[in-house]
């Protein structure tokens, strides 16, 4: 029986290896270098040309593949191989248009990418405009499937931008269908849409769902492992797995310390202090942000400094430390620095909050001036709350035993459940 389940993960092995797409472009990379250096041996000459009689559909990196095809031209023409020159020619020539299509789609990829990102970390420009264009790429199956999944993942950043989450829910159950059919088939890809999943589920408050695709997405130890890890962690926080989500963190730790991704790594830090706040570890929380921000400034403000001060701040409300409270949002600047974070398409007034409940209990600010304050800011939240709805009863949550009155009156004011 062992022999047979040995030969069984075998066969699986293999059957996996066959339909990998990464495998399949290591294989295209490296007969390129073997060309370019002129020593491709016959075997590999043997294969590259079965792979071109037998090429039927573009493939995910279908543009590897042609361009792969064109070098090869080059190399039979000069050294007079007329035949293989003219069954590779043909390709080329029927194939061509589809090479055009595909490396349009790529160019214009990188403008909408461009306009995206810029909404998503600054909100100084829209980008819903790419919407149709970008669905059209992500179900043209004459499409490369790299620019098709490349579509998809922006896709999904633009309805998070705008917070229309349900638009997600069809074409995720596209992409799996295209999984389970083993058709663009790599464990990188598997990972990336299982941490895609996450975020999903997570906006739909389906934590159960969230956390399975979310432990999937840590199987492996990529690039993109903090990032994967950060959104489990602030899962199991929803979860209020307080302890599970530290030791999550606490795991990770080595590896947020070799990236050099400082957008994971300050959030990664983010996160960590919101764990040591979840299980009341205020004081290591406030001496972990301190040297971090004494080392790490720069990148802070560089890249996460509102989420990064956020857990930051709340550390020290929870130690009643108010003067210092104001004291960092004063040092920093924080409260101009909001005025442009607004536009966020995750914004909530956090700091603002903070700041100002911790004026309130200095005696800086009377009751009343609070209340003000603090509804004033929700009034700018009104026309995108709904998707914000279950966050912002979170944070009032969070801050109700140091204003329970004004809170009360704010909830009286806005309904939130």
């Amino acid at each position: 029986r062992r022999v047979e389940e040995t030969d069984l993960k075998q066969w699986v092995q293999e059957r996996l290896r066959a339909a990998d797409v990464d495998v399949h472009f290591d294989w295209l990379s490296h007969l390129e270098r073997q060309l370019n250096r002129d020593v491709i041996k016959p075997e590999e000459e043997r294969q590259l040309m079965r792979a071109i009689r037998e090429f039927r559909e573009p493939g995910f990196y279908f543009t590897k593949f042609f361009e792969l095809a064109r070098s090869y031209r080059h190399y039979l023409l000069i050294r007079m191989r007329y035949r293989h020159h003219a069954q590779v020619d043909a390709f080329l020539q029927q194939w061509q248009p589809a090479y055009a299509h595909s490396a349009a789609a790529s160019e214009r990829l990188h403008q909408a990418t461009l306009d995206i990102v810029k909404q998503y970390s600054q909100g100084a420009t829209q980008s819903l405009q790419w919407e149709d264009w970008l669905t059209d790429v992500f179900y043209d199956e004459q499409m490369d499937g790299l620019n098709r999944y490349m579509a998809l993942v922006r896709l999904t950043f633009i309805y998070f931008n705008y917070r229309q989450f349900e638009k997600l829910r069809d074409k995720f159950d596209y992409i799996d269908g295209l999984f389970a059919r083993g058709k663009y088939y790599s464990r990188r890809l598997l990972v990336n849409y299982y941490g895609n999943r996450v975020l999903l589920h997570t906006k739909f408050r389906e934590y159960d769902k969230a956390e399975y695709y979310g432990y999937l997405s840590i199987r492996d130890k990529n690039s993109d492992y903090i990032m994967y890890v950060n959104n489990l962690g602030a899962v199991l926080l929803r979860q209020k797995k307080y302890g599970e989500a530290l030791g999550l963190m606490r795991a990770a730790y080595p590896e947020m310390k070799a990236t050099a991704n400082m957008h994971n790594r300050i959030g990664f830090v983010a996160f960590y202090l919101k764990c040591l706040n979840a299980n009341g570890q205020y004081d290591q929380a406030e001496r972990y942000a301190e040297n971090f921000l004494r080392a790490y400034k720069e990148e802070v403000f560089a890249y996460r400094w509102h989420i990064f001060f956020s857990a930051f701040l709340e550390a020290l409300l929870k130690l009643e430390k108010y003067g210092k409270l104001t004291g960092v949002v004063r040092k920093h600047g924080l409260l101009q620095r909001e005025k442009a974070y607004r536009n966020s398409a995750n914004y909530l007034p956090t700091i603002p909050w903070y700041n100002a409940i911790a004026k309130y209990k200095e005696g800086e600010l009377d009751s009343e001036n609070l209340y003000h304050l603090m509804s004033s800011s929700m009034g700018r939240l009104r026309e995108g709350l709904e998707g914000k709805r279950h966050q912002l009863e979170d944070l009032m949550q969070e801050m109700q035993p140091f204003v329970p009155g004004i809170l009360n009156r704010i909830r009286e004011e806005l309904p939130l459940a």
